[in-house]
């Protein structure tokens, strides 16, 4: 199983509709706003990085009001 961190900066006054949006994306497991200059952190979880990768440049990345992303890969073992 793979593992990443999706940070995402959302437009302002949509933080609770891109929220949910993205909980509902499949392979996301966690979804939490933070204070920063993100306002969301996703947890994401697939079979392979690739595919990971996929559910964010795809399906993620789409959702109306995500202003921007920055994608962290897990390394090793946790």
């Amino acid at each position: 199983m793979e593992t990443l961190y999706l940070l995402v900066e959302t437009e302002v006054g949509r933080l609770e509709e891109v929220l949910k949006k993205v909980r509902a994306v499949p392979h996301v497991v966690e979804v939490e706003a933070v204070t920063g200059p993100f306002d969301l952190i996703v947890k994401i979880q697939a079979g392979h990085v690739n595919e990971a990768l996929d559910v964010v440049v795809h399906r993620i990345r789409r959702i109306p009001g995500i202003h921007g992303t920055e994608t962290l890969v897990t390394v090793g073992e946790t």
